[in-house]
């Protein structure tokens, strides 16, 4: 299962928060060179990005990936104060990367992006949760809010 979820890591936030990124910064003119107050945002959304894969592969008994999701609904760590915090990790590294870069192409990606998560977890992953969990992800969803308020 380690092999899955490094293999999950890697293609998932990997490729939207790291691959992606730094193409679009190399096609966008107008994108400055790197600055280290990026680091202010992607350091701590790569410690919360890891610290949330960590929860998935230890407690949840899965990967972060589609294909091989959590067994066990994860309510620790991160998880005790959004009931997302692996995608407000990577929105935080999407946003150092803009910053790094004073990347416009790099805010409306992570703008995109942000969309694109909402929608991913209200339409699909919600009702999957709901019909995996049952009554204990009613009591999880009434503590913990989807985002942080």
């Amino acid at each position: 299962m380690f092999v899955r979820a490094v293999f999950a890591f890697l293609a998932c936030p990997g490729t939207f928060a790291l691959i992606v990124p730094l193409l679009l910064v190399r096609l966008d003119d107008s994108a400055q060179p790197f600055s280290a107050r990026g680091l202010l945002l992607l350091i701590p959304g790569s410690v919360l990005l890891l610290w949330c894969v960590r929860d998935f592969y230890v407690t949840g008994k899965g990967t972060l990936a589609p294909w091989a999701p959590p067994r066990n609904l994860v309510e620790v760590g991160l998880y005790r104060f959004s009931r997302n915090p692996m995608y407000i990790a990577v929105m935080l590294v999407l946003s150092g990367w803009a910053l790094a870069f004073h990347s416009r192409t790099l805010l409306i990606y992570a703008l995109a992006v942000a969309i694109t998560f909402h929608l991913r977890v209200v339409l699909g992953e919600e009702p999957w949760l709901a019909r995996t969990h049952g009554d204990r992800w009613v009591s999880y969803k009434a503590r913990v809010p989807r985002w942080l308020f």
